[in-house]
């Protein structure tokens, strides 16, 4: 490791698993001391208790606030301060065509997606402009990118996380806050529940699966001086996916018949 965070205070939300574990324990490794933030209490305190005395557990409900609020002030009153947030939490929603889609988690997936995204903004750049300046990474999605059928409350909520974050990135320049966000996709996370392996065979040019670890990588670089002069971004980790389909499928396209 290179010490890429030596220094900075980060927040991490939804960080007991999936990316936000590995971008928890990449912070850390990289110098980083990390609130991490999750519903998950027994999950949470447990990623805490291995990352050591540079990690903390708050039980946090992105959609609230207050919870929000409360993982900022931990940072800034256990640790020093808050350098980075990565607004990682995020919930999945019905696969249900729209026509069949009663759209009964609509509210609840907005709260989390996409309120939580907000306000995690809101609350860790008030601290960062007051105090010289700091980055914030948002999660969105391959699926906020790319249209598509099914899934479509959850296809909007990361649209607009999208939107939200060119948007703020454009809103807190003034104050040296960086917004960026990461757009992961085939990744195997506790939300993700369908069969990967056909969608990246015909869909992905990189032909391996996804992992954790990949995003949590460029969540680093995001987080990172390295991209000091870098806001307003969307960065897919996605083996290629959002470039275009892979060459095996143009080759069969383009085969000759008969």
């Amino acid at each position: 490791m290179t010490a890429e965070l030596a220094g900075k205070v980060a927040v991490v939300t939804g960080g007991a698993s999936g990316i936000g574990r590995a971008t928890a324990e990449l912070f850390v490794a990289e110098g980083a001391r990390v609130v991490i933030g999750d519903v998950d209490v027994d999950a949470g305190v447990q990623v805490a208790d291995d990352l050591g005395p540079a990690a903390a557990f708050v039980r946090a409900d992105v959609s609230d606030a207050d919870d929000v609020q409360a993982l900022v002030d931990t940072a800034v009153e256990r640790f020093g301060g808050l350098h980075v947030m990565f607004n990682n939490a995020g919930i999945g929603s019905s696969f249900a065509r729209l026509l069949d889609n009663d759209l009964s988690d609509f509210a609840r997936v907005m709260q989390v997606n996409l309120f939580g995204v907000i306000v995690g903004t809101q609350r860790a750049a008030r601290h960062m402009a007051a105090n010289g300046g700091g980055s914030v990474i948002n999660n969105a999605s391959l699926a906020g990118l790319s249209p598509g059928a099914g899934v479509i409350t959850y296809r909007a909520s990361k649209a607009a996380v999208v939107h939200f974050s060119k948007s703020a990135a454009i809103d807190l320049a003034e104050y040296d806050v960086r917004v960026n966000c990461v757009a992961p996709a085939h990744i195997a996370t506790g939300i993700t529940n369908y069969d990967m392996a056909p969608v990246i065979r015909l869909t992905q040019p990189l032909q391996r699966q996804g992992v954790a670890g990949d995003v949590a990588n460029a969540v680093l670089y995001l987080a990172s001086d390295r991209a000091a002069y870098v806001t307003g971004v969307v960065l897919p980790v996605d083996g290629g996916t959002a470039a275009g389909p892979p060459a095996n499928q143009l080759r069969e396209i383009l085969r000759p018949r008969g």
